[in-house]
């Protein structure tokens, strides 16, 4: 084993025992699936079931915001931040989609692109031309 080899060069091996464990850091699924899910923040509380669900890795959450913007802006400023700075945390994306809407997503999503995307222009033959 690597680690007996290591043990050995460090001239420590008396003071480690038998009880190292092998973790195979490279065995993440790779067939895992990303789950949309959307949630509403009515009062700040709401953002508990977000965070969880985005420290899971597995879900990208679309946020309504608009029930506590009409009460509170203040809470709203507050759970926007709380989320952005987990979203941060977990290297994932977050984004604002009009005025209401919000998208944090885990890392494993790449890239949120706003606005409308461009279909591929078909090209032309000489038969269009008739």
């Amino acid at each position: 084993m690597v680690f007996d080899k290591f043990k050995k060069m460090m001239g420590r091996e008396e003071e480690f025992g038998d009880e190292f464990i092998e973790i195979d850091l490279g065995q993440e699924k790779s067939d895992s699936k990303v789950y949309i899910k959307t949630f509403t923040l009515n009062v700040y509380e709401d953002i508990n079931e977000i965070l969880n669900a985005l420290r899971e890795g597995y879900t990208i959450a679309v946020v309504d915001i608009r029930p506590l913007k009409g009460k509170d802006v203040v809470e709203l400023k507050r759970a926007i931040s709380k989320i952005k700075k987990t979203v941060e945390a977990l290297e994932g994306k977050i984004a604002g989609f009009g005025e209401n809407t919000v998208i944090a997503t885990p890392s494993k999503v790449f890239e949120i692109q706003k606005g409308a995307v461009a279909a591929p222009e078909k090209p032309k033959d000489d038969f269009d031309r008739f």
